[in-house]
């Protein structure tokens, strides 16, 4: 029987990974990653004596397109795959990295007389040079009472578009003047696919994600983008920057965006005519690759920080939910995204401050129970995003004594970190969303099987692991693989290929203690009380952070 193939590119912080994988059984037959030649530009930009200021995080366009080529043919090479046996390819990629370009898919960068101002490069997802302008956009949203703001839980992220963009007009207005479109780095990334590469792109080409237009750039299916009047009354000179640097069309992820061009192909080494899906963020391929097959899954991405999804066929705009989006993630289902700030990054810190290895602190707190020492403690170590969206707040530890041992502060923290996810569960639900089942994946649940049974406690219900530590990846390649349909795929054939192309292991699941999930109902009263009290502050307060 001839099989068929599906690839993933998976764009991170410092890498591209590119996996091919079996249609039929979710087999990784091939799998390569390249680090981009520059990296995280930060300091100085390549070429140039030109240092950057700072809370500046750029990238190279270039850097993405040799990644991609090289990781790509390694991969395909590593597999034996021929390449007329690839039925289609996946795009994810970090959230939000934007870029200023030209109408032929030029990245400002790339044009001679650009190349040594700073805002021409495309800003990294983590770039946080956008304070004032965040500052000004939220400002004149509350003012203004926009409807969209309710869709983010009330406030817009430094990391986001319209942020950057207005940072750009700002700080770099020839920069602003000059770019003719500007668009999301996965959204670039399969335009030159499809109609390129560079400088041989249309404009009319391009397709935008509804997953990256959707969580970070203010844009519904229903309403679009923020209105003309509320950009003019952010900067007179953003009116229309809509309607004269924004072209392209929306489509879901696992929607096809077009076809790979003979230049694109020899890049890669697959054959022209390839399908290509419209991108996603990288975080939100995890659902699918997940196995999450249709509504009412929570996944959690967890890693130094969390990211928790899920598909649902209501859409409700709830209080302290940062994002919900009509095909934000799948296609035919409102996906809503919530998230921790510090989940990995708390358990490093406590290792830092009583200088243990995670090893030890593990191996210690799993011979403790629950609240031991009378420990208690509040995750915000970088902020609350999910449900406060404010990166000022502080984490704090109740109940030191003298005698207090640091398996006790470690255990608590992780134990913290699961109240959390408690409080976003319990959000969802009492704003009319069904969770029904638990799916964990990333870094942390594989190498931690106290914090996910301290989990499945807290929670009181069964959590299943992703079968596979490239979920992410692996997402993309499932959007691939639907963006082959010849037609729009539909619900039910969605579940079948998502199930067949993740594999499942029974044995990797956790089940809540009894007597642990009594002791932590008490324990978590306790959390919400305190976490409480700091919400009702901040509502009277208003929040004091952007980001």
């Amino acid at each position: 029987m001839k099989h068929h193939y599906s690839i993933g590119l998976d764009f991170g912080t410092e890498s591209v990974r590119a996996i091919v994988v079996d249609v039929a059984n979710g087999e990784l037959v091939g799998q390569s990653s390249r680090a981009y030649f520059n990296g995280v530009i930060d300091t100085v930009l390549p070429g140039t004596d030109v240092h950057l200021p700072p809370e500046y995080a750029l990238q190279s366009p270039t850097d993405w397109l040799d990644g991609a080529s090289v990781a790509c043919r390694e991969a395909m090479l590593g597999a034996g795959v021929s390449p007329q046996d690839v039925i289609g390819i996946g795009v994810d990629f970090t959230s939000c990295t934007m870029l200023p370009a030209l109408r032929d898919g030029t990245p400002l960068c790339c044009v001679p007389g650009f190349e040594r101002i700073p805002l021409a490069w495309p800003k990294l997802w983590k770039h946080h040079a956008a304070k004032a302008a965040t500052q000004r956009i939220n400002q004149v949203a509350r003012e203004r009472a926009e409807a969209w703001l309710a869709r983010y839980g009330g406030i817009v992220g430094l990391e986001w578009l319209f942020p950057k963009i207005l940072e750009t007009l700002t700080d770099a207005p020839a920069v602003y003047d000059a770019t003719e479109v500007w668009l999301e780095a996965g959204d670039w990334f399969v335009w030159q696919l499809t109609s390129g590469p560079f400088p041989a792109c249309r404009a009319d080409d391009l397709i935008r994600s509804t997953c990256q237009a959707g969580y970070k750039g203010l844009w519904s299916a229903e309403a679009g983008y923020p209105s003309r009047e509320f950009l003019s009354a952010v900067d007179p000179q953003l009116a229309d920057v809509v309607a004269t640097k924004m072209p392209g069309r929306f489509l879901p992820p696992g929607c096809l965006a077009g076809v790979l061009t003979r230049a694109s192909a020899e890049r890669l080494g697959l054959a022209p005519g390839t399908p290509v899906s419209a991108a996603i963020i990288d975080a939100h391929a995890g659902v699918p690759g997940s196995g999450a097959t249709g509504p009412d899954t929570l996944v959690l991405v967890m890693g130094t920080s969390s990211c928790h999804m899920i598909n649902s066929v209501v859409g409700h705009e709830i209080p302290g939910v940062a994002g919900v989006v009509r095909d934000g993630i799948l296609p035919g289902y409102f996906g809503y995204e919530t998230g921790q700030a510090a989940v990995g990054d708390a358990f490093a810190w406590v290792a830092r401050l009583t200088g243990k290895s995670h090893e030890e602190l593990n191996s210690q707190a799993a011979l403790l129970a629950p609240g031991s020492g009378g420990v208690l403690a509040i995750d915000w170590l970088n902020g609350c995003r999910t449900p406060l969206m404010d990166g000022s707040l502080t984490g704090t530890l109740f109940g030191l004594r003298l005698g207090t041992q640091p398996a006790q502060i470690y255990r608590a923290m992780m134990e913290a970190t699961a109240f959390g996810l408690r409080t976003i569960v319990n959000l969802l639900r009492d704003g009319g969303v069904p969770i029904t089942r638990f799916v964990a994946s990333g870094g942390l649940p594989a190498r931690s099987p106290l914090l996910m049974q301290i989990y499945a406690d807290v929670l009181n219900a069964d959590i299943e692991l992703a079968g596979t530590d490239q979920s992410v990846a692996l997402g993309a390649a499932i959007l691939g693989a639907l963006a082959s349909r010849p037609i729009t795929v539909q619900a039910e054939e969605m579940e079948q290929i998502i199930k067949a192309m993740t594999p499942r292991h029974d044995d990797k699941s956790y089940h809540p203690n009894p007597h642990n999930a009594v002791t932590y109902q008490k324990l978590y009263d306790q959390y919400h009380s305190l976490t409480r009290a700091g919400s009702i502050a901040l509502t009277v307060a208003g929040p004091t952070m952007v980001d």
